[in-house]
C-alpha cells in the first residue's frame, strides 16, 4: 500500500494528511482538481508540532476532500480498505499523524487499523491551513498508537490561534489521561449498538467489560436522536461543501480542463474532469438543499435540528460521563464501486455524525468510539487508557 504523496524529510516522525497544508509540499486534498497546488505556508497545527521539535516525514493520501469512508479513493486498496495515516501509525512508520475529521473517516480508519484517533472539541485546535469542505464541523485531530501519545500530540496543537475565526480563547489545554474513572458512568446507545454487526458489537462488549472491571458503570439506553443527527449533518455538510468547493473553477489555481471554448465550458468541464463521483454527488445534493424551494425545509431545518441534538446530548451528559458506541458498522470494509459511495458513506455516518454536528470530542481507541461533553477529552483519554491497560 502506498501511503505518501510526497516525502519531505526521511528522518521525520510525523505524517500529515493531504487536506492540511505543509509549506512547499503538494496539497491536493486527494483531488485532481488541486493538481499542482503548492502552499506558501503550513497549517497552524503543523507549525506548532514543528516548533515543538517534531519533523514532518510526509503527507498521507486521503479520499477526495475527506468525504469517503476511510480515504479509500485516495489510497491503493485490495480487499480490505484502510486509511493511509492510520496504517502508517499502526506500522510504526511514524509516531503520529494529523488528520482532518470531516465526516468520521479518520475515526473509522483508526478503528480498522487498531490505533487511536481523537477528534477534539470544535474550536480547540486551529483550522488555519485546512483545505476546507464543511467548516462548521470539520476539525483537525491526532492519530497515534497509544492513548498517552495521542494526548501528548493533541496538547501541542491545541490552543487559541488569532488567524482562525473559529478558534476558542483558551491559550492551551491540559489533557489529563489519569483521571480516576471509578464510579463514572458510560452510556451505550442502543440504536448504534444494534446497527453494528457481531464483530463490532463484540469490541464494544469487551471494552465495556474492561471498564466495568475497573469500577465504571456501563448502561445501555435508547437515544433515537442519532437518526436526526445523521440526517442533519449530511445536509449541512453537503451544503457547506458545495459552497467551499465552488472556488475550484480552473481559473485561479489547480487543474484546468484543456477542453473549453467559453467560460461556462471551462467551469463545467474542469469540475467534471477534476472531481470524482462522490464529490460531485455531495456538491449536487448541497446545491439542492440550498436552493430557493428547499432551503427552508432542508438547510434551515437542519440548523434547528443541530440545536435540538445539542440540547439532548447535553441532557445525556447530565447523567453520564461518556458515550460508548461502535465506530463503524463492522470491523472493516471491502472494496466497492464509487457509484455506491454516497449511500455507503451516509450509512456509516450514523456512528460519527453527532460529534461533527455539535462539536463534542470523540476518541476512537481499541476499535470503539467514546464521545464526551465539550472539553472533556481528559475523561475520554482516561477511560480509554483504563481499557488499554486491560488489553482491550
Amino acid at each position: 500500500m502506498s501511503y505518501y504523496v510526497t516525502k519531505i524529510n526521511e528522518n521525520g516522525n510525523i505524517a500529515v494528511d493531504d487536506t492540511l497544508l505543509v509549506k512547499g509540499a503538494p496539497a491536493a486534498a486527494g483531488s485532481k482538481i488541486l493538481k499542482g497546488f503548492e502552499p506558501l505556508f503550513s497549517a497552524e497545527a503543523v507549525v506548532r508540532l514543528e516548533n515543538a521539535g517534531y519533523t514532518v516525514l510526509g503527507k498521507t493520501k486521503v479520499g477526495e476532500f475527506g468525504l469517503d469512508l476511510v480515504g479509500e479513493f485516495g489510497v491503493d486498496a485490495n480487499d480490505t480498505l484502510k486509511g493511509a495515516a492510520a496504517e502508517a501509525v499502526a506500522n510504526d512508520e511514524v509516531a503520529g499523524a494529523l488528520c482532518v475529521d470531516l465526516n468520521g473517516a479518520p475515526r473509522r480508519a483508526a478503528a480498522i487499523s487498531g490505533v487511536n484517533f481523537i477528534k477534539p472539541t470544535y474550536g480547540t485546535v486551529s483550522r488555519y491551513g485546512v483545505i476546507a469542505a464543511a467548516c462548521s464541523g470539520e476539525q483537525v485531530g491526532v492519530c497515534a498508537k497509544t492513548v498517552k501519545s495521542t494526548a501528548a500530540l493533541l496538547s501541542v496543537i491545541a490552543g487559541h490561534d488569532a488567524k482562525d475565526g473559529t478558534s476558542l480563547e483558551n491559550e492551551s489545554y491540559d489533557y489529563d489521561t489519569d483521571l480516576d474513572v471509578k464510579g463514572s458512568k458510560v452510556l451505550v446507545i442502543k440504536e448504534l449498538f444494534d446497527a453494528a454487526d457481531d464483530t463490532a458489537k463484540a469490541k464494544v462488549d469487551a471494552f465495556a467489560e474492561a471498564l466495568k472491571a475497573n469500577g465504571v458503570v456501563v448502561e445501555t439506553a435508547s437515544f433515537e436522536t442519532v437518526f436526526e443527527a445523521q440526517a442533519a449533518w449530511q445536509i449541512l455538510m453537503s451544503a457547506e461543501t458545495c459552497n467551499n468547493l465552488s472556488r475550484y473553477d480552473g481559473v485561479k489555481f489547480g487543474y484546468r480542463t484543456p477542453n473549453y471554448n467559453n467560460i461556462d465550458e471551462l467551469y463545467v468541464n474542469t469540475r467534471t474532469e477534476g472531481m470524482n463521483l462522490l464529490t460531485k454527488a455531495t456538491v449536487l445534493y448541497g446545491s439542492d438543499v440550498l436552493s430557493k424551494g428547499r432551503y427552508t425545509d432542508c438547510y434551515d431545518k437542519s440548523l434547528k435540528v443541530r440545536r435540538v441534538v445539542y440540547d439532548k446530548v447535553k441532557e445525556l451528559f447530565g447523567s453520564f460521563d461518556a458515550i460508548l458506541t461502535p465506530a463503524l458498522s463492522s470491523t472493516g470494509y471491502n472494496a466497492y464501486s464509487i457509484n455506491d459511495a454516497f449511500l455507503k458513506v451516509y450509512g456509516e455516518s450514523l456512528f460519527t455524525a453527532i460529534p461533527n454536528l455539535i462539536g463534542i470530542p470523540a476518541l476512537v481507541s481499541g476499535g470503539v468510539q467514546l464521545m464526551g461533553n465539550h472539553f472533556d477529552e481528559g475523561m475520554l483519554f482516561s477511560l480509554a487508557l483504563t481499557a488499554e491497560r486491560s488489553g482491550k
